[in-house]
């Protein structure tokens, strides 16, 4: 099936990847080659690749371990019929970073802050799985397979907003939790929360309230921590306008 006009196939798979925090994955049991299939929870990298916490006492990281190719899946849990949400499954494979252990905890922690305590524990381990396509069903006549360079962030020459992320989102939760609430509630159409900031990319910004997780995607791409300061005082500016229509 082909995409109707009005469906962005890549930018409502980023928005599933951003928006997730549980999903369903699938692994390979070693020898039988049998599939296995676990609730986890997930947060998102800045490319947009799902983040696990996971400990290799459980079976589906055994499994991992023997074979790393695996399966999400995520859906947007619609109310009503669950077959009429969007929903992906992105193949991949899960591998342990150690490298930006640093990174993957803090983005992890700032959507799951409960599992806290999970990260000290020996057998706990960060892994992040590096799709190698996504299959993402939306309704009839929106049923697409896609690379991954159509569905991850580009983060090529961002690397000052790599650098500034961790003290923009303790800043905005700090200092400008009005804003958030005014990104949420006029720009994204959510309930009034006690919405905070849990990450951003060149591609934009992502607040929850609890376990609801919203996206806001900014007009252009952003690269550095001057440029993300500017687009954040801009919207916050087109959020109160939408309030106060005067000047």
């Amino acid at each position: 099936m082909q995409p109707t006009p009005d469906f962005t196939p890549a930018k409502l798979a980023k928005s599933l990847l951003r928006r997730s925090r549980q999903g369903a994955l699938a692994t390979l049991i070693p020898g039988s080659g049998d599939p296995y299939c676990s609730l986890v929870n997930l947060a998102s990298h800045p490319d947009g690749s799902p983040i696990l916490l996971i400990s290799r006492l459980a079976v589906h990281t055994k499994n991992i371990l023997s074979d790393n190719r695996v399966s999400l899946m995520l859906d947007e849990r619609a109310a009503g019929d669950p077959l009429e949400g969007a929903r992906i499954m992105l193949s991949g494979r899960a591998e342990k970073d150690d490298r930006e252990k640093e990174l993957l905890q803090r983005r992890y922690l700032n959507a799951h802050p409960s599992a806290e305590a999970f990260v000290s524990f020996a057998d706990f381990s960060f892994f992040r799985i590096r799709p190698t396509g996504t299959h993402l069903v939306a309704g009839f006549g929106r049923i697409v397979d896609l690379k991954p360079e159509q569905f991850l962030t580009d983060l090529t020459g961002a690397e000052g907003l790599l650098a500034a992320e961790e003290g923009a989102v303790e800043h905005m939760n700090a200092d400008h939790r009005d804003a958030m609430g005014l990104y949420a509630t006029r720009l994204l159409g959510a309930a009034a929360g006690d919405w905070r900031c849990t990450g951003c990319d060149p591609e934009g910004l992502d607040m929850q309230d609890g376990q609801t997780a919203l996206r806001l995607d900014f007009p252009e791409r952003v690269t550095d921590g001057a440029a993300l300061r500017k687009m954040l005082v801009r919207l916050a500016g087109e959020a109160r306008a939408k309030i106060d229509p005067t000047p």
